[in-house]
């Protein structure tokens, strides 16, 4: 996998981990491109941290600002690093696949072996 895909991969997740962060994407998501104002008429948070959670949140590259009139910056979301860290999740999960494959057919294949008992084996019974 690219080195720089799994650090966009680390950007966006670092961005995800906070709740605060979540809220305002999830925000955007659902009302569209907004100012950290209009934000903060939404959300239970400071018109401050609004902003700074943006700034982060633009360097990683979720989220645009947009210049408008009267120095508004509206912020609008931007799906390109999401579809990075999907791509890598996808990878990772590939990777997975076979060796959870083979781990589920060595449990089948023990679970079967361990229906039958020496013992029923000796009596010629089977369970």
């Amino acid at each position: 996998m690219p080195h720089d895909i799994e650090a966009i991969a680390e950007q966006v997740f670092t961005a995800l981990a906070d709740p605060t962060r979540r809220a305002i994407l999830a925000a955007l998501a659902s009302g569209g491109p907004a100012t950290a104002t209009d934000l903060a008429d939404r959300l239970p948070i400071t018109r401050q941290a609004i902003a700074k959670h943006l700034a982060l949140l633009a360097e990683v590259g979720l989220v645009t600002a947009e210049h408008g009139e009267r120095r508004r910056v509206r912020y609008r979301l931007r799906s390109a690093p999401m579809q990075v860290a999907q791509q890598f999740l996808a990878a990772l999960a590939r990777d997975w696949d076979h060796p959870l494959d083979a781990l589920t057919d060595h449990l089948d294949r023990s679970a079967r072996e361990s229906t039958t008992t020496p013992l029923d084996e000796a009596r010629g019974h089977h369970a």
